[in-house]
């Protein structure tokens, strides 16, 4: 097996690993914290650690220049917005901020996905 083989099966047993996560996350939250031994307290801590590895991932991104995988990671962005909004929407909380932040993030992604298509390197 290569080197590569094992680098991408490994990154198919962290999909794995992750979605389990999430799944245990969407149907029983106290189970994900509890599984995960995330602390309510330590959440601002946490955050600040998430936005570190997105702001990582973003300059990964634009310095790498593939058009395909700034799309790709900022629909991704996008998705996380929106459904923060969602979720601060059904509590009655402010949304505008996290709208905004959809709405920029979905730009960028139209926007790389307008040149992909442009430069028919899309496919």
């Amino acid at each position: 097996m290569s080197l590569a083989t094992l680098a991408t099966a490994l990154s198919a047993l962290g999909i794995l690993v992750t979605g389990m996560l999430a799944l245990t996350f969407l149907r029983d939250p106290a189970k994900g914290m509890a599984q995960t031994t995330h602390r309510l307290a330590d959440l601002p801590k946490v955050m600040a650690d998430r936005y570190v590895a997105f702001t990582a991932l973003a300059v990964a991104a634009t310095l790498y220049r593939d058009l395909k995988v700034i799309a790709f990671l900022f629909a991704v962005f996008a998705f996380m917005a929106f459904a923060d909004a969602w979720i601060y929407l059904q509590g009655g909380h402010a949304i505008v901020k996290h709208l905004i932040a959809g709405i920029a993030a979905a730009l960028v992604c139209a926007v790389a996905l307008a040149a992909l298509f442009q430069t028919g390197a899309a496919s």
